[in-house]
């Protein structure tokens, strides 16, 4: 079962990137992201790529630009997230075959990305945002379009954001911090998937 619950890895370094990413398969979180502010980020992303390719959906964070798509499909990574509507690198990661989600939080910036073949929008910092905003947005988006709530929201808001039609949660901090073990990390992604098997039990 693939819950759509992205783990956004934020620091990882490549030493630890192959076992985090272990981590969070075996405990039911199978998309993942590596942020390209991390250290190293393509040499984490590659050593997952090649440890757990053919598990779980790896790709990257804070892709700004084009050849940071084309250095990611180079290497075999799935996603490309954004915290930005960025026109060209949506195009760009789609005329490579990778999924794309970028960051939006307009309506303005919703239609252009799907418009331009996003596979999903990233609302973000969606605390910001929040409910109403959600909603007030949503009520305009095709019905099909899938959502994302980014930054601020946990294990404790999935409820309220499901039933405000949400399709799925990118978590972060929540997830892993450097510093946090592999324990730390595994408990976390559990917490997160009961929390979300919960939504879909009521």
């Amino acid at each position: 079962m693939s819950r759509p619950i992205i783990a956004i890895l934020r620091g990882v370094t490549p030493d630890e990137a192959v076992p985090i990413c272990t981590a969070l398969i075996e405990n039911g979180i199978t998309r993942i992201e590596v942020p390209l502010n991390s250290p190293d980020p393509f040499d984490s992303i590659a050593a997952m790529i090649e440890a757990h390719g053919q598990d779980a959906q790896i790709g990257a964070g804070t892709v700004l630009d084009t050849d940071s798509v084309a250095r990611l499909a180079g290497i075999g990574a799935r996603l490309v997230v954004s915290p930005d509507c960025n026109p060209s690198v949506i195009a760009a990661t789609k005329s490579a075959g990778l999924l794309s989600y970028p960051g939006v939080m307009t309506a303005t910036e919703c239609f252009t990305a799907l418009r331009h073949g996003a596979d999903g929008l990233k609302f973000f910092p969606a605390f910001k945002l929040g409910l109403d905003g959600f909603q007030a947005l949503s009520a305009v988006l095709t019905p099909d379009a899938e959502t994302y709530a980014v930054g601020g929201v946990g294990p404790e808001d999935f409820a309220a954001w499901r039933q405000a039609g949400i399709s799925g949660f990118g978590i972060g901090s929540g997830i892993f911090k450097p510093g946090f073990s592999v324990e730390d990390v595994a408990a976390r992604a559990r917490a997160l998937v009961e929390a979300w098997d919960a939504t879909e039990r009521s």
